[in-house]
C-alpha cells in the first residue's frame, strides 16, 4: 500500500488532560476548537492562513483571547482527522495513505484548506496522491473506495465517490494499464472477490460502469454476480450455510431491516442479469427466485427472473424447481405457482419459435387424435406472437428435457397431502405435448398423487386421469396401470383396449374363436348384478391383464385382453353414462360407434370376431397414431 509523507517538523502535540490537546511551543496559544469531546489549545496564525472557515468564524465570533472558543460541531472525521489537518498547518510530519486520505479529503475540504487560503495546501496535495497514485493500484482504489461510505453525503459532493467507481471499472476492464493481483484460479473472475466486499450502492454502480465500457464480456459478469450473490445473500449461499449480515452499518438491526436490505440487494443483482442467456446458469436463477420469494421481492424482479429462467428451463434439475412455500395462505410445501409461470412463459417461448400462424377458420379447441388439448398450446394463438422477439428456438431435445424434468419435479411434489389437483393438472398440461413423448413419467405422477390422497373422490380421480392419454404408456406402464387399483376402471378400461390394438396390429393375428366363459358371465350379467358386484369384476378384470388364466381353453394373451375389455367397457357404459363423450374421445371411437357397441354388448355372443373386426379396425386406428 502506497503512503505520502508532509512537512517535516517533529511531532509536537500532546495531551493536557484527558479531553484536552495542545502543542508544545515557546508562544503562548490564542485559539480554542472544539471538536467532538476534545479541546484543542493552538495558535491563530498557523491555522487562519490555511482554513478559510476559521478566518470566518474568528470574524464573525470576534474572539481575541485564548477564553473565546470556537465549536466545529459534526467535523467529519471527528478530531482525528481535524488534528492531522492541524499538524499541516504547523508544518508536522503527516503519513497519508488509502486508509486515512478519505477523511482527511473530507476534513480539508470542510475547513476550507484549498488554494485560495494558501498555495500548496492540502486539498490539491491529497488530490494529486489520490490521482496519481492510489487510483491507479487496485488494492489502494479499493480501499480509498471502501472509506467513502463513513461521509456518504460529502464523498458525492466532492466526486470522491464517482472517481474512485470509475478507477476501479477501469482498472477491471484495463488490468494491464494499471497494478493488479495476479489472475485467480478460481471460476470467478480475479476482481469478483474483492468487490464483493464492497456495499450493494458500490457494488451496483462499479457493475453498470464496467458493463458500459463494454470491455467485458457478460459471462465474466455473471459470474461477479453469482459470486457476490453467494457472499451476501442467505438461501443462496454454497452448501447451504448463511450468508453474513449485509455489510457493516447491519449490526444490531432488526430482521425487518435486515430483511429491507437483503430484498434491495436482491433487486440490484436482478437489475444487473446480463442480456446473453448463457451468462448466468438457470440453477444460480432459481435460486435467486427462491431468495425473491422469501424476501417478498417486488412483481417486477420476479417477472424478470421467471422469464429469464424460462429461456434456460432445460438446464434446471428437479432441486432447483422445488422452491419453499412461503405463503401463509396455504399449507403447500412448495410454490409451484412460481413453477406453472415458469412453464407458461416456457410455452410461450416454445409457440413464438416453432408455432405456425393458426388460420381464422381453425377455432376448434380439440385435437385429431382424441386427446385432451394442453393449455401451453391453447395459449398459443394469442400469446405467441407478443413473445416472438425474445425467443430462442427450442430443440425437440430441450423439450424432451423439460418434458422429463417437469414430470420428475411433479412426482415429488404429488406426495404433498396439501397439493390441490387443479395446481398439479395446470402444470401437467402447461408443458406442450410434443415434450412427452411417452406418458410414463406423468402415469408416475398420477399414481403417487392418487397414493398421496387416498380420500379423492371419484369424480377428481377421473379429473386427474384425464391428463393421461394412454396411447403414449409403455408396455411396462400398461402393465402396472392394469393392475393398479387407484385408478379409475375407466382408464384401466382404456389401457388395455390401446394394449389390445397394439398388439393385435404387431401381430397382424385376427381375433378367432369362442369368448370363454367367465366373460360371457360378465356380459350376460344384469346391471343391478353389475352395481353389487363392482369390485368382483373389477378384481377379475385385473387379473386377466395380468396374465392368470381365464379358465377355459384360450390361451393367447391378446384374446384375453380383449375379452375382458369387452366385459369392462359393457359395465363401465352402464355404470356412467354421464361420462359417454369423455370416454368415446379417448378411446377414439365416434359416437355412432358407442351406440352400436352398446347393442352389440347386448346380443348373443356368438360370434364376436365378426363384429369386433366391424367395430374395431384395428389396422387403421394404430396407423393412423402412428402417423
Amino acid at each position: 500500500m502506497k503512503f505520502m509523507k508532509l512537512g517535516t517538523r517533529p511531532d509536537t502535540f500532546f495531551s493536557s488532560s484527558d479531553s484536552e490537546r495542545s502543542v508544545y511551543t515557546e508562544v503562548a496559544t490564542d485559539l480554542q476548537i472544539l471538536v467532538g469531546r476534545c479541546l484543542y489549545h493552538l495558535h491563530k496564525f498557523p491555522l487562519l492562513s490555511k482554513c478559510l472557515l476559521l478566518q470566518a468564524l474568528c470574524a464573525e465570533s470576534g474572539c481575541g483571547g485564548d477564553g473565546d472558543v470556537i465549536e466545529l460541531a459534526g467535523f467529519p472525521g471527528g478530531a482525528e482527522a481535524f488534528e492531522v489537518c492541524a499538524k499541516f498547518c504547523y508544518g508536522i510530519t503527516i503519513t497519508v495513505s488509502a486508509r486515512n486520505l478519505v477523511p482527511l479529503r473530507c476534513a480539508a475540504a470542510h475547513l476550507g484548506m484549498s488554494e485560495a487560503a494558501d498555495r500548496g495546501n492540502l486539498v490539491a496535495k491529497l488530490d494529486s496522491f489520490l490521482a496519481s497514485c492510489l487510483l491507479r493500484r487496485w488494492k489502494d482504489a479499493l480501499a480509498v473506495l471502501h472509506s467513502t461510505r463513513h461521509n456518504v453525503p460529502l464523498c458525492e459532493e466532492l466526486g470522491l465517490t464517482s472517481r474512485c467507481v470509475d478507477a476501479v471499472a477501469d482498472l477491471i476492464a484495463n488490468p494491464a494499464v494499471a497494478v493488479v493481483p495476479a489472475k485467480s484460479t478460481s471460476a470467478s473472475p480475479w476482481w469478483a472477490h474483492d468487490v464483493a466486499e464492497l456495499g450493494v450502492d458500490m457494488f451496483w454502480r462499479i457493475m453498470v460502469a464496467v458493463k458500459s465500457t463494454g470491455a467485458v464480456n457478460e459471462k465474466t459478469i455473471g459470474d461477479a454476480l453469482k459470486t457476490y450473490a453467494r457472499r451476501w445473500l442467505p438461501n443462496v449461499a454454497k452448501d447451504g450455510l448463511a450468508a453474513q449480515q449485509p455489510f457493516d452499518h447491519a449490526v444490531g438491526a432488526s430482521v425487518k431491516q435486515i430483511t429491507t436490505r437483503h430484498r434491495l440487494l436482491l433487486e440490484k443483482i436482478v437489475s444487473l442479469l446480463p442480456v446473453d442467456k448463457d451468462a448466468v446458469s438457470c440453477a444460480f436463477l432459481l435460486k435467486l427466485l427462491k431468495a425473491a420469494n422469501i424476501l417478498s421481492a417486488s412483481p417486477a424482479s420476479k417477472a424478470e427472473l421467471v422469464r429469464r429462467v424460462a429461456w434456460q428451463l432445460e438446464e434446471a434439475s428437479v432441486s432447483d424447481l422445488l422452491i419453499p412455500s412461503v405463503s401463509c395462505m396455504s399449507d403447500m410445501l412448495y410454490d409451484v405457482d412460481a413453477v406453472a409461470a415458469i412453464l407458461h412463459e416456457f410455452a410461450l417461448r416454445h409457440a413464438a419459435a416453432t408455432a405456425p400462424a393458426r388460420s381464422p377458420d381453425d377455432n376448434s379447441p380439440g385435437r385429431s387424435d382424441g386427446h385432451r388439448r394442453s393449455r401451453s398450446d391453447e395459449s398459443v394463438g394469442f400469446d405467441g406472437a407478443r413473445r416472438s422477439s425474445s425467443a430462442a428456438p427450442v430443440s425437440q431435445y430441450a423439450l424432451a428435457r423439460v418434458g422429463r424434468l417437469v414430470d420428475t419435479f411433479l412426482m415429488e411434489v404429488a406426495k404433498d397431502p396439501h397439493l390441490p389437483v387443479e395446481k398439479l393438472l395446470a402444470i401437467a398440461e402447461a408443458v406442450p405435448d410434443s415434450a412427452r413423448p411417452e406418458h410414463d413419467g406423468l402415469y408416475k405422477v398420477v399414481d403417487s398423487y392418487l397414493k398421496a390422497h387416498p380420500e379423492m373422490s371419484k369424480s377428481a380421480r377421473k379429473r386427474l386421469c384425464r391428463v393421461l392419454n394412454c396411447r403414449r404408456l409403455s408396455e411396462k406402464a400398461c402393465s402396472h396401470a392394469a393392475q393398479n387399483e387407484l385408478l379409475p376402471l375407466r382408464v384401466v378400461v382404456q389401457v388395455l383396449f390401446f394394449e389390445h390394438a397394439r398388439a393385435a396390429a404387431l401381430s397382424g393375428a385376427p381375433v378367432a374363436g369362442e369368448l370363454p366363459s367367465n366373460i360371457k358371465a360378465l356380459l350376460s350379467k344384469s346391471g343391478s348384478e353389475e352395481d353389487d358386484a363392482d369390485r368382483v369384476d373389477e378384481q377379475r378384470l385385473r387379473a386377466l391383464a395380468s396374465g392368470a388364466s381365464p379358465g377355459d381353453d384360450w390361451s393367447v394373451e391378446g384374446l384375453r385382453r380383449a375379452a375382458s375389455k369387452i366385459a369392462t367397457l359393457r359395465m363401465k357404459m352402464e355404470e356412467d353414462d354421464e361420462d359417454d363423450e369423455e370416454f368415446v374421445r379417448k378411446a377414439g371411437l365416434s359416437r355412432s360407434a358407442s351406440l352400436r357397441f352398446r347393442a352389440f354388448c347386448a346380443m348373443p355372443t356368438g360370434n364376436p370376431k365378426r363384429m369386433l373386426s366391424k367395430l374395431w379396425p384395428l389396422g387403421r386406428s394404430i396407423t393412423a397414431d402412428r402417423h
